[in-house]
C-alpha cells in the first residue's frame, strides 16, 4: 500500500503555488494524498511568517496536526517560517521531524540533515528542490495560481520577505506558459512578490516591462487572466492597456498608506493624489474596472493626521475591496527601530474606523450590480465568481445549482448580501 501524505498550506497564494508544487513532487515520488491528517504518513505544514498572528497562527497549526497524526507519521514543518526561524522552530517544537527551509524535500530527510537542524538554503545558489519551476499537478478548481517570480528587491520598512525569500528571480517565459498549459485552468492568477518587476532581474534577456507580453501570451492560453499585487509605480499605460485587454479589469495596487511623509518612512513610493490619479484613469478607460488595495495602520510615527488622509482617501477612491492591517514590528525590518510607536488601543481604534467604512463603501458597490447581466465562472456547485472578484479573498455570487461547474454562464444579479451577490436562479437551501 502507498504511503499517504497530507499537506496544510497557510498565507498567501504565493505559499499555495508552492505547496502544489510539493504535491507534485510527492505524487512523483508514488505517495497518495489525503485529505485526513491522522490517516497520513506524512503531515506537511507550509506556514507563513509575514506578520506576528500569522506566525502564532502557523504555531497553532503545527501543534494541532501533531495531536491528530497516527502513531510513526511524520511532521514536517516548512516555507516562509521554517526558513526564517528553521534554528528556533526546530528548538522549540522537538514534536516536529524535520523543518525544511526553501526547496529541502520533504519526502524523505535530507541525507545532510543533523536531528532535526534546518538546512540553509544560502548554502547553494539554487535550492536543491527548485519549486519555482517544478511542475504541478493538473489543477482540481477551475483557476489557479501561477507563481512567475520569487523573492523581492525592494527595502519596503515594515517588511522581511527579502531577507529570507532573497532577491527577485523570474521565470522563463516559456516556463511559465507551459506551466499555465499543464494546469488546464480557465483562469489563471498571476502571483508574485513584485509581481510587475517580472523580468527586470534579467535585463539581457527579459528586461523591464516584460510582464506586458507574459500577460498578453497567457491571456491566448485561458479564458480570464488575473494579476495580484501591483506596486503603484509600475502601474504604467502598456500594463493598464493589457489588463484590460484580457477583459479581467481587475487591479490589485500594493498602496500601504496615502500620507507622504509616512510612506516614506515606509520607504515606499507614492502618496494618496498619485493613487486617485492612477484610479480615475483606468477608471476612464474601462468604466467597469474592479479595484483592491492594502493598507498598514499605526506604522511607526503614523499620526492622526495621517489616519484623516487615508480615511479621506478611502472615501473619496470608492475602492471595491480593501483589507487593513495593524503594523507587526518584524525583527531585522528599517521600521523595527523606529520611534514613534501607535499605541495598541489606538491602532486598533484606527482598524475599526477603516473597516467600518469600507464595509459601507463595498455593500454599496455591491448594490450597485443588482439588475446587471454578468459572466460568472463557476468554482463549485452554486458559487462563481464574476471578474470583479478574484478567488479565495474577494466575495462570490451565489447562482444556481444546475449551472455546470468549470464553465462561464451569464446570470442576472437579482440581490446583494454583504460582500456577496445573489444571482437569478440560486438556492440556499442546497448550499446549507
Amino acid at each position: 500500500m502507498s504511503q499517504r501524505f497530507y499537506v496544510e498550506t497557510l498565507g498567501c497564494p504565493k505559499n499555495q503555488v508552492d505547496s502544489d508544487k510539493l504535491i507534485g513532487t510527492l505524487l512523483a515520488d508514488g505517495l497518495e494524498a489525503t485529505d485526513d491528517a491522522g490517516q497520513a504518513d506524512l503531515v506537511v505544514v507550509n506556514t507563513c511568517a509575514f506578520i506576528g498572528e500569522a506566525r502564532q497562527e502557523s504555531i497553532d497549526t503545527i501543534l494541532a496536526l501533531e495531536e491528530q497524526r497516527r502513531d510513526g507519521a511524520r511532521l514536517v514543518v516548512t516555507g516562509c517560517m521554517a526558513e526564517r526561524y528553521g534554528d528556533e522552530l526546530a528548538a522549540e517544537l522537538p514534536e516536529v521531524d524535520q523543518v525544511a527551509g526553501f526547496g529541502v524535500p520533504v519526502h524523505t530527510p535530507a541525507p545532510s540533515t543533523v536531528g532535526k537542524k534546518l538546512i540553509p538554503v544560502s548554502s547553494a545558489p539554487l535550492p536543491e528542490l527548485d519549486l519555482l519551476n517544478l511542475p504541478r499537478p493538473t489543477s482540481v478548481s477551475p483557476w489557479a495560481y501561477v507563481k512567475i517570480a520569487e523573492g523581492c528587491d525592494r527595502s519596503c520598512g515594515f517588511c522581511a520577505i527579502p531577507s529570507f525569500r532573497g532577491p527577485q528571480r523570474s521565470r522563463d517565459i516559456d516556463a511559465v506558459l507551459r506551466e499555465v498549459d499543464e494546469l488546464a485552468a480557465r483562469e489563471i492568477v498571476l502571483v508574485a512578490q513584485d509581481l510587475a518587476a517580472y523580468g527586470r532581474d534579467r535585463p539581457d534577456e527579459l528586461g523591464n516591462g516584460s510582464i506586458v507580453p507574459l500577460v498578453n501570451a497567457v491571456a491566448e492560453r485561458t479564458d480570464w487572466v488575473r494579476l495580484l499585487y501591483l506596486y503603484p509605480s509600475d502601474l504604467n499605460d502598456a500594463l493598464i492597456d493589457a489588463i484590460c485587454a484580457t477583459e479581467v479589469p481587475y487591479f490589485d495596487l500594493s498602496l500601504q498608506h496615502v500620507s507622504k511623509p509616512l510612506l516614506r518612512r515606509m520607504r515606499r513610493w507614492g502618496d494618496g493624489q498619485r493613487f486617485l490619479d492612477s484610479i480615475a484613469t483606468i477608471r476612464e478607460r474601462e468604466p467597469d474596472a474592479a479595484f483592491r488595495s492594502n493598507f498598514i495602520v499605526g506604522y511607526p510615527g503614523e499620526t492622526e493626521r495621517d489616519h484623516d488622509e487615508l480615511l479621506r482617501f478611502v472615501e473619496e477612491a470608492q475602492l471595491d475591496w480593501c483589507g487593513f492591517f495593524a503594523y507587526s514590528r518584524e525583527d531585522g525590518t528599517y521600521a523595527a527601530d523606529l520611534d514613534g510607536a501607535v499605541d495598541p488601543g489606538l491602532m486598533g481604534e484606527r482598524l475599526a474606523e477603516l473597516r467600518e467604512l469600507q464595509d459601507e463603501i463595498t455593500s454599496v458597490r455591491r448594490d450597485e450590480m443588482i439588475g446587471r447581466m454578468v459572466r460568472v465562472l463557476v468554482d463549485e456547485p452554486g458559487v462563481a465568481r464574476s471578474v470583479r472578484e478574484a478567488p479565495e479573498i474577494d466575495g462570490i455570487v451565489h447562482v444556481g445549482h444546475d449551472l455546470t461547474v468549470r464553465e462561464f454562464h451569464d446570470v442576472e444579479i437579482v440581490d446583494a448580501l454583504g460582500p456577496d451577490l445573489v444571482a437569478a436562479g440560486a438556492s440556499f437551501e442546497e448550499d446549507d
